[in-house]
C-alpha cells in the first residue's frame, strides 16, 4: 500500500524512528546519535522518516573502531546534479562512516534522502560482482580476461560484416569527466557518431535552445545566486522531489529577498507547496503560455528597451508573433485564464532580477527546443539574463550529464561542442596527436539508400548519429530506411538505464533483435531482465564514483574533484579501466592512450584520471575547460571553506593557491591553469571584466542578419579596449588590432604551427583552435572575449520554429486543435525518419482521445533517481516508495470505481500497452490528467520479472515503467521523445 506517503504512524516504529523520538527526552550527542544509527544524515528530518524494517540491516554493519586509524575522503553525491559534498570516514579499507560535507557553499552540510544513503551503494549487496554471460538462457559467472576477449570479437565480426556504426555505445552520465571524455575518444577510435547518454532524453533540447540563442547550452547563473532573485518562475521543475537541496537558496532567497515564487505546473508538485502562485496548465502548453506572458508584457510596455536595443536581436518580430496570443487564445489552449498570466508577466517583468527555472517537464516535448527558446526570449524581453539574480537556471538530473554533455557524448559533437566538421576532427587530432586520415580510415563508406546519395567516409564523420531515443527503430526497421551502411547490430550500455525511453515494447524487440548486448554499470539494470535474450550477453560490473578518482561537473557548470573512497568491491573495475582492456583487445589502445599516464589497477593498467584531464585541459578551448586543472581543482575542495556563500567567490582570507577564484572553477575558465582565470560564475555578465569572470553573448551565427548587425551596439564588459561589439577573435584580428605582438614565442609559433605555414590559415586560427591559448590569453588581456560580443536571437532561423508557436502534442486531448496547431512536417533527422505528423493525424482520425481521455504525464520522486535501478537496490530509500503508482484525480477515480489504493490498468494509445499500478487518489492532479513516476521497471504489462536478473541483483523494488505507456513523438532538432504527455484510460484491475 501507499501508507508511507500518506501515514506518520507507518514509519515510526524502527530504531531509528524511536532514537529520533527520544532526542527531546535526553541530552545526546548528534555525532554520536548518528554513528550509533550506522548512516550519518544532514537534518533529523530525513531520519524520522526510515522504517523499522532497516535496523537490522544497519545494526549489521557493524561501529567504528576507535582504536584504528580513520582517513577522510571526499567526494560528490551520485545522484543529481546539486553537487552535494560527501565526507566518508575509511577505515581498513571499508567505508565506515559519512557526514555532508558542512564547509561546502553547495550543501552546507545537508542531504537528501538520496545523498544521505550513498555509502549503502558501496556496500550494496545486490551489486554485481563478477562477470557474467548468458548461455542458453543463463546467467554464467566468467572472467573478465573471458568477457573481453570475447566482446572484442564479437564486435570485430560485426565490424566486418555490417561497419563501424552497427555498434551502438550508449554512455551514461554517471561518468566522471574524464570517463566521458575517454567514453567519445574510443567512439571516435572506433569509427562511429553512434554515440549518446541520458543528456539525449533530459536536456537535449535545452542545449540545442540555449546555444541557439545566446551561445552556450548551459545553465547561466548557479543554484546559490538564486538567492539573489526577487521573482523566481519554476515551469516544469519539480525541484523539491528532482533537486531537494537546491530548495535550501531558493527557500532562504524567498525569506530574504521576499521574493515572488511562481510555479507554473500542470500538477500541485512539492515545489508548488513553496510558491507564493501556484498556475495549472494544460501539458504541452508552455509555449501559448509563455507567448501569453509576452504578449502582457509588450502590451504594458514592461520590456526592458535599453538591454534588447543593445544585447538582443529580432524582438520585433517576436512582438507580432505574440500578437496573436491573446488572453482568450491562451485560455482556450492552455486553461490558464488572462488575470492569472498578466499578474506572473508584470511580477517578472518589473520585479526584478527574475530566474526562469525549468527541467524535463519543459524539455520532453516534440516542441521541447521551441519550449525552451520561449523561456529565454522571455527572459531576454525583460533584461533578464547576465547578472546576479536572473538568468536562466536550467536544473540537469544526474550528477555529470552537465560534464558528460560537454565532454561529447553527443550524436552531433566531439569533445566541448566542437561539432563533428573537418576543422573540429582536425582540432582533436592535433590534440590527439594522431593523424586525420587515421579517423577517416576508421569510419564507414556509406551506400546509397532510399534514393539518397552514398556517402564516402570523411562525409560519414560528418554526419550526427542515431539518438538513444530511436536505437531500437535503426535495430527492427527497414535497413533502407537506417541512412547508414546497416542496421544496429550490437550495443554497449554504460550506465544507462534500458525503461528510461518510451515505446518500451519496441525497445524489447530491439534488445531481442541484437547480435549482441553488453551492460557495464554497478547494476544489472533493465537491459538486463526486460528481453528474451539467450545468449551474446554480457554483464560486467563496473564501480560507483566512489570507488575511483576523477572530476565531475555540477548543473552550475562548477567542477569538483571527487577522491577514490575505497577500491572497486566484489569483482568490479572502473570504466577507465575496462575501456582501457577493450581498447587493447581492439587494436587501437597504444595510440588512444598514449598521452596518459598507466598505473597497474586492480585487474589491469589503467589511465589515471588527472593525466587524463589534462588532456582535456590541452584540447577544451571551445568552453574554457582548459584552466581547470587536477591541482586546482583538489585545491577548492581541500578549502571550501573559504568560498562565499552567495557569490561563490574565494573570501579575502583564502589561500593564494584558491585567492581570487570562484568554487569549482564554473566553465569558462580561459586560459592555461597558469593563466589562473577565475572561472565564470555567471554567463554573459558585462557588469565585470572579463578577467575576473565577465562576458558576453557569443555571435555564432554571423555579423549581421537582413542589413541588422548580430554584435552588440554600446554593450561592453569593464576595461574592454574595444568598447562596442565584436566578433570572435582570431589570429587576424589580432593582426589587425596589432595586439599580436604580444604574443610569445611559444605562442605564435603554435598558432603558426596549426596554419601549416600557409598565411591564410594561419590568420584563420581561431581562439578555439589556438592550442597554446595565446588568442585567449591575449584578448583577455585587453579586456575582450575571446569569443566575441554579440547579440542574443530572438529570431533563430535556422531552428524548424525561428520564433516558437504552440504546436499540439502528437497525442492530443484536444484533437479540435490539430488543424489550427499541428506539429512540425515529417521529416529524416539523426539517420531516423520522424513520422509525428502522420501519427497525430492518425490518431485525431481514429479519435484516440475518446477511448483514451486522461492525459498522462510524468516525473520524479524524492526517493528515487533516473530508471531507479542503483535507488530501488537502495534498502534505505525502497523502504521509503515500495510501490508504483498512478496519480488519478477524485472524481477521475470514483466514476470508475477506483478507490485508494487499489491495483489499476493504465492503458496507452499505442501497441494494446498496458501498466498494472496502484491508484493514489489525489487533487495533486486535476480532472482528466495522471502523473507517474518514471524510476520504476521489472515488471512488464503486468508481468514479474524478477527471475530474469542474475540471482541475488535484482532490485528490492519493481514495479511498471510509465515507459510502457508513453508513446511515439520526437522533437525535430535533438530526437527528445515526448516523454511528458500522452493519453491513457484508467480502470480497475
Amino acid at each position: 500500500m501507499l501508507v508511507k506517503r500518506r501515514s506518520r504512524e507507518a514509519t515510526a516504529t524502527g530504531r531509528l524512528s524511536q532514537l529520533a523520538a527520544g532526542v527531546a527526552a535526553k541530552p545526546i550527542d548528534r555525532r554520536s546519535f548518528l554513528r550509533a544509527s550506522g548512516l550519518s544524515i544532514g537534518g533529523l528530518a530525513v531520519i524520522a522518516t526510515v522504517g523499522s524494517g532497516l535496523t537490522r540491516r544497519v545494526e549489521a554493519a557493524g561501529f567504528t573502531d576507535p582504536a584504528q586509524p580513520i582517513e577522510i575522503k571526499k567526494n560528490m553525491c551520485t545522484h543529481c546534479s546539486v553537487g552535494c559534498s560527501v565526507v566518508a570516514e575509511v577505515q581498513n579499507g571499508v567505508w565506515v562512516g559519512q557526514e555532508p560535507a558542512y564547509n561546502s557553499p553547495i550543501n552546507r552540510g545537508t542531504h537528501c534522502a538520496k545523498g544521505a544513503s550513498v555509502r549503502e551503494v558501496v556496500h550494496g549487496d545486490r551489486r554485481l560482482k563478477y562477470p557474467m554471460k548468458k548461455v542458453g538462457g543463463e546467467w554464467q559467472r566468467i572472467s573478465w580476461d573471458q568477457a573481453l576477449d570475447e566482446i572484442a570479437a564479437k564486435m570485430g565480426e560485426i565490424r566486418e560484416n555490417s561497419g563501424a556504426d552497427s555498434v551502438y555505445l550508449l554512455g551514461s552520465a554517471k561518468f566522471s569527466n574524464e570517463g566521458s571524455y575517454l567514453f567519445r575518444k574510443f567512439a571516435a577510435f572506433w569509427g562511429t557518431n553512434n554515440v549518446d547518454h541520458q543528456a539525449r532524453i533530459c536536456h537535449s533540447t535545452t542545449v540545442a535552445g540555449v546555444a541557439n540563442t545566446w551561445g552556450y547550452g548551459a545553465m547561466t547563473n548557479s543554484y546559490n545566486d538564486i538567492r539573489n532573485s526577487k521573482t523566481v518562475i519554476f515551469m516544469g521543475s519539480n525541484a523539491a522531489e528532482a533537486h531537494p537541496v537546491s530548495m535550501q537558496h531558493i527557500l532562504t532567497g524567498k525569506e530574504t529577498q521576499r521574493a515572488n515564487v511562481i510555479v507554473l505546473d500542470p500538477r500541485f508538485t512539492r515545489t508548488a507547496a513553496h510558491a507564493t502562485e501556484y498556475i495549472r496548465f494544460r501539458p504541452g502548453t508552455d509555449i501559448a503560455v509563455i507567448n501569453g506572458m509576452l504578449y502582457h508584457i509588450f502590451e504594458n510596455g514592461w520590456e526592458d528597451t535599453e538591454y534588447l536595443a543593445q544585447r538582443v536581436y529580432g524582438m520585433d518580430q517576436v512582438r507580432e508573433v505574440v500578437k496573436a496570443y491573446t488572453p482568450e487564445v491562451v485560455e482556450k489552449i492552455a486553461g490558464v485564464d488572462g488575470d492569472t498570466l498578466k499578474r506572473a508577466a508584470e511580477k517578472f517583468a518589473k520585479e526584478r532580477p527574475s530566474t526562469f527555472i525549468w527541467c524535463m517537464g519543459g524539455t520532453q516535448h516534440t516542441v521541447g527546443t521551441a519550449n525552451v527558446r520561449a523561456y529565454n526570449i522571455l527572459l531576454l524581453a525583460t533584461g533578464n539574463v547576465g547578472g546576479q539574480g536572473n538568468g536562466a537556471n536550467i536544473f540537469r538530473g544526474h550528477c555529470n550529464v552537465q560534464g558528460a554533455t560537454d565532454f561529447g557524448l553527443d550524436v552531433g559533437n566531439l569533445p566541448c561542442y566542437y561539432g563533428l566538421g573537418a576543422g573540429a576532427w582536425e582540432h582533436w587530432s592535433r590534440v590527439w596527436e594522431v593523424p586525420y586520415n587515421y579517423f577517416v580510415s576508421r569510419f564507414d563508406e556509406v551506400p546509397s539508400k532510399g534514393g539518397r546519395d552514398a556517402r564516402t567516409a570523411e562525409e560519414n564523420m560528418a554526419i550526427p548519429g542515431i539518438t538513444s531515443t530511436r536505437w531500437f527503430d535503426a535495430v527492427t526497421m527497414d535497413s533502407e530506411e537506417v541512412d547508414q551502411k546497416d542496421n544496429i547490430k550490437a550495443m554497449l550500455v554504460f550506465g544507462h538505464g534500458g525503461n528510461t525511453v518510451p515505446r518500451m515494447q519496441d525497445a524489447r524487440r530491439g534488445m531481442d533483435a541484437l547480435d549482441l548486448l553488453v551492460v557495464a554499470d554497478p547494476h544489472p539494470t533493465t537491459f538486463a531482465a526486460l528481453h528474451s535474450r539467450t545468449d551474446n550477453t554480457y554483464l560486467l560490473p563496473v564501480c560507483t564514483q566512489f570507488e575511483c578518482s576523477g572530476s565531475r561537473t555540477a548543473s552550475n557548470r562548477s567542477v569538483q574533484w571527487g577522491e577514490k573512497v575505497v577500491d572497486p568491491i566484489f569483482e568490479s573495475d572502473n570504466d577507465y579501466a575496462v575501456m582501457y582492456g577493450l581498447s587493447q583487445r581492439l587494436g587501437f589502445a597504444d595510440e588512444m592512450f598514449k598521452n596518459f599516464e598507466l598505473v597497474q589497477g586492480k585487474f589491469r593498467m589503467e589511465p589515471t584520471p588527472e593525466s587524463i584531464l589534462r588532456e582535456i585541459n590541452r584540447g577544451g578551448w571551445s568552453v574554457g575547460y582548459t584552466g581547470q586543472s587536477p591541482e586546482r581543482l583538489k585545491a577548492h575542495m581541500a578549502n571550501q571553506q573559504h568560498f562565499d556563500l552567495v557569490t561563490l567567490k574565494a573570501l579575502p582570507d583564502a589561500p593564494a593557491e584558491i585567492a581570487g577564484d570562484f568554487y569549482g572553477l564554473p566553465w569558462p575558465c580561459w586560459g592555461t591553469p597558469e593563466f589562473r582565470h577565475p572561472g565564470s560564475h555567471i554567463l554573459y555578465n558585462t557588469n565585470i571584466p572579463v578577467k575576473e569572470g565577465g562576458g558576453a553573448f557569443r555571435p555564432r551565427f554571423g555579423l549581421e542578419r537582413d542589413g541588422e548587425t548580430l554584435l552588440a551596439e554600446g554593450s561592453w564588459n569593464p576595461g574592454s579596449e574595444i568598447q562596442d561589439g565584436y566578433p570572435q577573435f582570431t589570429m587576424g584580428v589580432l593582426k589587425e588590432l596589432g595586439w599580436d605582438t604580444d604574443l610569445t614565442a611559444r605562442e605564435r609559433a603554435v598558432i603558426e604551427g596549426i596554419g601549416g605555414g600557409d598565411e591564410e590559415k594561419i590568420n584563420g586560427v581561431s581562439w578555439s583552435l589556438d592550442l597554446s591559448g595565446g588568442i585567449q590569453r591575449v584578448a583577455i588581456e585587453h579586456g575582450c572575449v575571446p569569443y566575441g560580443n554579440g547579440k542574443a536571437r530572438a529570431v533563430a532561423w535556422n531552428l524548424p520554429d525561428p520564433i516558437p508557436v504552440h504546436r499540439e502534442p502528437i497525442y492530443s486531448a484536444r484533437p479540435e486543435l490539430v488543424a489550427e496547431y499541428p506539429t512540425n512536417d515529417d521529416r529524416r533527422q539523426q539517420r531516423m525518419p520522424n513520422i509525428g505528423k502522420v501519427v497525430q493525424q492518425s490518431a485525431v482520425d481514429r479519435n484516440i482521445a475518446a477511448d483514451f481521455p486522461i492525459i498522462l504525464t510524468s516525473g520524479r520522486l524524492v526517493e528515487y533517481e533516473g530508471g531507479g535501478e542503483e535507488t530501488r537496490s537502495n534498502p534505505w530509500l525502497a523502504e521509503l516508495q515500495q510501490d508504483m503508482f498512478v496519480e488519478i484525480n477524485p472524481a477521475d477515480a470514483t466514476a470508475r470505481g477506483i478507490v485508494d489504493g487499489d491495483w489499476v490498468w493504465v492503458y496507452g494509445p499505442e501497441n494494446e500497452s498496458k501498466a498494472r499500478v496502484k491508484a493514489l487518489v489525489t487533487e495533486r492532479v486535476n480532472s482528466g490528467l495522471a502523473f507517474m513516476p518514471f524510476h520504476f521497471a521489472g515488471w512488464f504489462q503486468g508481468e514479474d520479472q524478477r527471475g530474469n536478473y542474475p540471482a541475488g541483483t535484482d532490485p528490492i523494488v519493481l514495479g511498471e515503467s510509465v515507459n510502457v505507456i508513453t508513446s511515439y513523438g520526437y522533437d525535430p532538432v535533438t530526437g527528445m521523445h515526448e516523454g511528458k504527455v500522452t493519453l491513457c484510460q484508467i480502470a480497475a484491475a
